[in-house]
């Protein structure tokens, strides 16, 4: 899985940074086809925003934008949504796989 991290007007702690790999790891857990996730950092006026653009082999992108006042908020935050958009899409695809015709045959009977 290739990564990369940028940040744009925005100072990255190495804390901080761990901390976004290690929520990237964590992405594997979903046995989803995970070939790259770039990761954004950049001031706004308004504070913070974040975007993961997560590329899924055989599957869209899936891209999450965040925006808050608080960097470690937004991360968290942004985190959770790629969380739940990878988890959902992981239901999807098992649950595709587990219906077959045979299935559906047998349940005619």
């Amino acid at each position: 899985m290739n990564v990369q991290i940028r940040a744009k007007d925005v100072t990255l702690h190495d804390n901080t940074r761990a901390h976004i790999e290690s929520a990237i790891d964590g992405f594997s857990k979903y046995t989803l086809d995970i070939t790259t996730v770039n990761v954004n950092v950049k001031a706004e006026k308004k504070g913070v925003s974040i975007e993961f653009d997560i590329h899924i082999a055989h599957s869209e992108p899936v891209i999450i934008n965040q925006t808050d006042d608080n960097l470690d908020t937004a991360i968290d935050l942004a985190i959770e949504r790629a969380s739940k958009a990878l988890r959902r899409l992981h239901t999807k695809v098992v649950d595709h796989k587990n219906t077959s015709v045979k299935d559906l045959e047998i349940l005619d009977v």
